[in-house]
């Protein structure tokens, strides 16, 4: 394997990343709504049906649009777009704002919508709030607070009822629906909610051996595989991650299963689907180096998880605004990877 030198988040990426997310945090079209309709007058603009959330193409990516740019601003407080995202931010959260997508939420054809990955994103994004030191900060967790609320109680309801999780690299991935919001629980203290994911985990995966990664499916930004480990270091103690991780992908140190190793080949950046495989090698990185980080010093598969991160992250990174289907999202991931 080549080494690639290693890539570390900095002023001007940052800059480049808030820019685009700047460019498509507000643009409506073009959209791609998932939306029930119970009537014709459920036949609405994405503004009208979202009032926070309608750009960036779909919901959830608007919705981590807006984390990417608060985390960046608070890594980076003198960055250039700096003034522009508090005046976006001002202005789409508020409370009558709030009020309207609790009202498309509460709509019984809704139940369900944006599950796991949206509500992830969202509690993902009241976490940035709560943990910023910028003086606005705590304002705009408070009036987003019946969302959190909402999508609180929305995995509290459905995890004990979810019998299997979902192992896809899609949107519909259960193991990063729960680190995303095992990272909120515990930040902001939500014991009963940390318990519930913390159970289902262990209700889901900690049996898992010898996983074969039969991946990635062509249409896939997650690794299904990658993503449960990921998970599971969040659940388990030090030791404890450590010997499920080697009884799970027991052939690491060899570089098995070979797909794991190798960056996903992207052919047509203007086909929504199968650009989705940049973001499956940004993804890959940011698990890959986390993973890295949990296992003992001296271990010789944190040092190929680190190079293989390098691969994947130097494959994606000039890509990310190639075409609108990669720039509405894409810069997310990358900041993942590069913070891990």
């Amino acid at each position: 394997m080549t080494t690639q030198p290693t890539l570390k988040l900095t002023p001007e990426m940052a800059s480049r990343f808030a820019s685009l997310a700047l460019n498509h945090l507000t643009r409506e079209y073009p959209n791609k709504i998932m939306h029930a309709m119970s009537s014709s007058a459920d036949a609405q603009t994405p503004r009208q049906l979202h009032p926070i959330f309608y750009g960036s193409y779909d919901w959830h990516s608007c919705v981590h649009g807006y984390w990417l740019l608060l985390r960046l601003l608070d890594r980076f407080p003198d960055l250039p777009e700096a003034e522009k995202i508090v005046s976006v931010v001002t202005a789409h959260f508020t409370a009558e704002n709030v009020a309207g997508e609790m009202a498309y939420l509460q709509q019984p054809q809704h139940n369900g919508f944006e599950r796991p990955y949206g509500w992830a994103w969202f509690l993902a994004l009241t976490q940035q709030l709560h943990e910023m030191t910028l003086p606005q900060a705590a304002g705009w967790a408070k009036t987003l607070a019946p969302m959190s609320r909402f999508f609180e109680k929305s995995f509290a309801d459905f995890l004990p009822k979810a019998t299997y999780p979902l192992r896809v690299g899609s949107h519909f991935n259960t193991a990063f629906a729960l680190a995303l919001t095992l990272d909120y629980a515990r930040s902001v203290k939500h014991s009963a909610l940390a318990s519930t994911l913390e159970e289902t985990a262990l209700r889901w995966h900690l049996e898992d051996v010898h996983c074969q990664a039969w991946e990635p499916g062509g249409d896939e930004f997650l690794s299904p595989s990658l993503m449960e480990a990921e998970l599971m270091r969040r659940v388990l103690p030090g030791d404890a991650f450590v010997t499920w991780f080697g009884r799970f992908l027991p052939d690491l140190a060899h570089s098995q299963p070979a797909t794991l190793f190798t960056p996903a080949t992207v052919t047509d950046r203007n086909d929504g689907k199968i650009g989705h495989l940049d973001g499956l090698n940004l993804s890959r990185a940011w698990c890959q180096r986390s993973l890295a980080g949990a296992l003992p010093a001296g271990d010789p598969r944190a040092t190929l998880l680190r190079q293989t991160a390098e691969v994947h992250l130097h494959s994606a990174l000039d890509h990310l605004d190639s075409t609108y289907m990669g720039e509405h999202w894409l810069a997310t991931f990358a900041l993942l990877a590069l913070e891990a």
